[in-house]
């Protein structure tokens, strides 16, 4: 199962977790609101940690592209 998931009958195509209904958007909201992955976890026990670690695994390059060109 892919890490996020977009189907127009769950959440009106909000990228979600996979085989869940968990927005991705909302571990960024959580991680920038200064909240651990463990708490997120707690918050919504559908997300597996893996699915977490994948996800900011595939994100770190795309942000860290994002800041260097903000940077220059």
């Amino acid at each position: 199962m892919s890490v996020i998931q977009t189907n127009p009958q769950i959440l009106g195509g909000t990228p979600v977790f996979g085989g869940t209904r968990v927005p991705v958007v909302t571990l960024f909201d959580y991680l920038r609101l200064g909240r651990t992955v463990d708490y997120f976890l707690a918050q919504f026990p559908t997300v597996t940690r893996e699915q977490v670690e994948a996800l900011l695994k595939e994100a770190t390059p795309a942000l860290s592209e994002h800041e260097s060109r903000k940077a220059g």
